[in-house]
């Protein structure tokens, strides 16, 4: 089975002049393989596709894609017309359980929380079709009860947005007129102190910071009195403190509710769910939803690259973490040396840095929680501001990607980074940058047109495109799936062990930290009032420390290797916190 899909976006003909038609061996024995549809586009019969690929190849916008299906698959759940994306199966909502959806951008989640809400109707693959032919697709299956439901209108749903900082361009006012719109179970009071908000709900919404605006939109869709609640994204913008606040939080919602959830950071989705999808496919092509697994084995297959029970290879290599954390490092010439300096704020903050030493060749992690001056830190260092007393001599180039990024070029993303760099064409930077980041399809977009993980992955290039002896990258994680997450931490370690030149990464994302770095910077303190900067220290000494102020523990699952939270109080939490083991037990269970 074969699926042709046109991105019809991309499209132009009038520009190519139907490459694909001219160039396609089947039109050209007489066969109407590919023709122009009434819109001025190509139509490709899937029926009469060979599937030779000349015709993506021949693409110069990159708007085709020649697709092999697994043969097992039967009618889609929903597609999106003719040569459009098609997705097969759809996650089941489950009242008294967390459903987690775990998949790359792009593979139809969206699309799946759109029938499930009510918003789309499934065409199973055929135009134009009644409820009644759907119910009967889904009888004596555990969804059409629930989909009965959704034809009568009788499914209320609440729905918290990936993209939290698109939230001041919809709303203006205060957060507390946003919020007392949404308390229709009478429980915002108990969600304000939860979630360590009840301070700023007479802000305006356009004042808040990424972390805040995360969890008043996280309040505003508890708040409503739903039966179905999709939560996209819990993560970025808040530290692991808050990230485990907000899972629980959820995980009392799920008592009475049915409650699905997206989430990229696997380390919260094990903590926070109780079964979960794997979404595999092709981003924009199609998108297979499987049947539920336990949350365990599910996360372990979708890092293995394995799904067992559908026998479906969907990653070419597993995952990988290591055992133990690495060892203390040979010694390594030192790139800058940094005294005590200080930074206060008008507002009272105040951050202190001790001293210490950063080497060449390293990618140094920096944690700690939101609020104690990590981006601070950071912006001194690249110069952006200046410390309050103390100097920092910098007789180093600097490059620097934001917490923040703002979509503000007109000009096509390949114009943008040839800009910076002009080697944007060589085989090393399409084969080191362009490629594993999977930005080769968006170089033709304008770069104020990319969604919020299109554009962190062009802030990520650009910084490393710029020539430096010191690149430091704040919350790059923030809005990437967990295969972008992989392939970036491989980009930016790769790129400076290549060029053995120095990188510092802000992230709250533990799984990126663990893969990532050599040493660690940890901040303490008191958020919003003084943070202070300690290290860098080794993985292990520097993990340990940093889940300590916390007051959190992590296990390594026996299998993959991978950390995983215990639950607060719990046996093995208890344990490791009397042995000062915060971060390496192995799990064996």
């Amino acid at each position: 089975m074969r699926l042709a899909v046109l991105d019809r976006d991309r499209c132009q003909p009038k520009m190519c002049g139907f490459q694909c038609i001219k160039f396609c061996p089947r039109v050209r024995t007489g066969d109407e393989t590919i023709v122009e549809g009434e819109d001025g586009k190509p139509v490709i019969s899937e029926e009469l596709c060979v599937g030779c690929g000349i015709c993506v190849k021949r693409c110069p916008f990159g708007s085709i894609m020649i697709i092999g299906l697994p043969e097992k698959l039967e009618e889609p759940t929903h597609r999106y017309g003719k040569n459009g994306f098609a997705l097969y199966g759809l996650p089941v909502p489950t009242v008294g359980k967390v459903t987690g959806i775990l998949g790359p951008n792009g593979i139809g989640k969206s699309t799946a929380i759109n029938i499930l809400s009510g918003t789309l109707k499934p065409n199973l693959g055929k135009g134009k079709i009644s409820w009644e032919e759907i119910l009967k697709h889904y009888a004596g299956t555990a969804l059409h009860d629930y989909l009965e439901g959704v034809s009568k209108g009788k499914i209320k749903t609440s729905q918290k947005p990936q993209y939290v900082d698109m939230i001041p361009r919809k709303f203006k006012g205060k957060a507390w007129d946003l919020l007392s719109k949404t308390d229709e179970r009478g429980i915002l009071k108990e969600l304000l102190s939860k979630l360590d908000i009840a301070n700023i709900i007479d802000r305006r919404i356009e004042e808040l910071s990424g972390g805040e605006l995360q969890r008043v939109a996280l309040a505003a869709c508890i708040a409503k009195d739903a039966d179905f609640y999709f939560i996209d994204e819990i993560s970025p913008y808040l530290d692991i403190y808050q990230r485990i606040k907000a899972a629980q939080l959820i995980r009392e919602l799920a008592e009475k509710k049915a409650v699905m959830v997206v989430e990229h950071d696997l380390a919260i989705l094990d903590l926070l769910a109780d079964i979960v999808h794997i979404a595999y496919g092709t981003p924009g092509g199609f998108g297979v939803i499987t049947h539920p697994k336990g949350v365990r084995v599910g996360i372990n297959e979708y890092l293995k690259g394995y799904l067992r029970e559908e026998n479906v290879r969907i990653r070419t290599e597993a995952i990988e973490f290591e055992v133990h954390a690495p060892q203390v490092t040979k010694e390594i010439s030192s790139l800058l040396k940094f005294g005590r300096f200080t930074k206060k704020y008008e507002e009272g903050f105040e951050l202190v840095a001790l001293g210490g030493e950063i080497r060449k060749g390293e990618v140094t992690g920096i944690v700690g929680p939101n609020g104690i001056g990590k981006s601070t830190f950071v912006k001194i260092l690249a110069g952006e501001i200046q410390p309050t007393e103390g100097k920092l001599e910098m007789n180093i180039k600097v490059s620097y990607k934001p917490q923040y990024i703002k979509a503000e070029e007109p000009v096509a993303t390949g114009d943008f980074l040839r800009s910076i760099n002009k080697q944007l064409d060589t085989s090393y930077y399409q084969t080191e940058i362009l490629r594993p980041l999977q930005l080769e399809r968006l170089l033709n977009q304008p770069v104020s047109d990319l969604s919020g993980g299109e554009l962190q992955r062009v802030a990520i290039a650009a910084c490393l495109s710029r020539a430096a002896d010191l690149y430091l990258l704040d919350e790059p994680s923030a809005h990437l799936d967990v295969e972008q997450r992989v392939l970036a931490t491989k980009v930016i370690r790769r790129f400076a062990e290549n060029n053995k030149v120095t990188a510092m990464v802000v992230d709250h994302d533990i799984y990126m930290i663990d893969m990532l770095s050599d040493r660690l910077l940890v901040f303490e303190g008191q958020p919003m009032v003084r943070g202070e900067v300690h290290g860098p220290f080794n993985m292990r000494e520097g993990m340990n420390r940093f889940l300590k102020n916390i007051g959190i523990t992590f296990r390594r699952d026996e299998e993959t290797k991978r950390p995983r939270v215990n639950k607060l109080d719990s046996r093995l939490d208890r344990t490791q916190k009397a042995e000062g083991e915060y971060y390496y037990s192995m799990d064996k269970t």
